[in-house]
């Protein structure tokens, strides 16, 4: 199959390299806003590169990958759903949830799938984890503790249009607690620290951040991040039932040191070093994602994250950040759009109809 690369950055550049291995992959075509920077990269792994982003809608592709800026990422996704090809796009697939029911509409109209970059739903520990919630093992969930700890800040000029901590970076928790679980959140109080760099409160944004939010099943979760992890990049999944806990995300490569300190002479200097990003920690899980969008173009397989799981993350996220911003609770069907209420609204009166009926 002929796939697209719209966005030669450091993710497409891993993106790139992974679909050059992909057996299914046949010629990837590669292209980014600076031409140089894709004609770099294909050279380098031996794939095409082509002039303009523009280009790659005219090359017969079977299958696109949206790595580029996230302001990009609507107009491209939404592209490709118009000229049916199936998508797979690093998250989000808008700046807004606006325009991300937009782009799940437009989808689902016109079927074609348009899978959504969450990489932790194809970690390892995180797929045990919730194999293990829905089996039953932990009992009674009561407790779910997620961090994202990074260990040190993104560029200055990335913070203005990232969206924030929450939507940037928390929404990656609240994805994975929405997956693991199965569960769905119905209200959130946020609160968050802007002392680091003043790029932070140029911004409006904050560099720390800490979520408590409440399950429809009453289990209580607990969010962290940070961009000021010097120890390492820490991601973390923690669960706790009933009958049984578990912990996805904990290794000898987890940045976080027992105390009080093992004695000189045990080993413990032997450590690997700690996990330096979220391309080292999860290597795996994006070699796996990309392998499960390639049989979704396939059509051996469904989509493992479709736009409807984006928009309720992205829900979760706005939540997070009223809260923060308000200092309130803030339940999660206030940030839900008016298309989304009166669609729901709509379904549950079709709904009712039948019962009638």
């Amino acid at each position: 199959m002929r796939i697209g690369l719209a966005g030669a950055g450091r993710i497409g550049a891993r993106h790139a390299a992974a679909l050059c291995e992909a057996p299914d992959v046949e010629a990837l075509l590669v292209a980014d806003a600076d031409p140089g920077r894709a004609r770099e990269l294909a050279a380098r792994l031996g794939a095409r590169s082509l002039d303009a982003v523009d280009d790659l809608f005219a090359a017969g592709l079977d299958g696109l990958v949206v790595t580029a800026a996230t302001g990009a990422h609507a107009a491209l996704v939404r592209r490709a759903v118009a000229a049916g090809t199936p998508v797979f796009c690093e998250k989000p697939l808008a700046s807004d949830i606006d325009g991300t029911f937009q782009i799940m509409r437009e989808a689902r109209s016109a079927g074609i799938p348009v899978q959504v970059g969450f990489q932790r739903r194809f970690d390892a520990g995180y797929a045990a984890a919730r194999e293990a919630v829905a089996a039953g093992r932990l009992g009674r969930l009561h407790t779910v503790r997620s961090c994202s700890f990074d260990p040190a800040p993104p560029p200055a000029a990335y913070i203005p249009g990232s969206g924030g901590l929450f939507r940037d970076c928390v929404i990656h928790d609240l994805d994975s607690i929405r997956h693991v679980t199965g569960r769905e959140a119905v209200w959130v109080v946020a609160a968050g620290s802007d002392t680091g760099d003043e790029m932070f409160r140029a911004s409006g944004d904050v560099h720390t951040g800490a979520a408590l939010l409440a399950l429809d099943d009453g289990t209580l979760c607990t969010v962290g991040a940070t961009r000021y992890n010097a120890a390492g990049y820490d991601v973390r999944l923690e669960l706790f039932g009933s009958k049984d806990s578990l912990v996805a995300g904990l290794d000898d490569r987890t940045p976080a040191t027992p105390v009080p300190d093992a004695p000189p002479g045990s080993g413990a200097a032997a450590r690997p070093p700690a996990y330096g990003g979220f391309l080292d920690r999860f290597a795996a899980a994006y070699d796996a994602e990309l392998g499960a969008f390639i049989e979704l173009v396939a059509g051996r397989r469904g989509n493992p994250c479709p736009p409807e799981d984006a928009l309720e993350a992205f829900y979760l996220a706005e939540a997070c950040e009223l809260s923060r911003r308000e200092r309130r609770i803030v339940e999660i069907a206030e940030v839900r759009s008016e298309e989304a209420r009166s669609e729901e609204a709509r379904s549950q009166e079709a709904a009712r109809e039948g019962v009638r009926r």
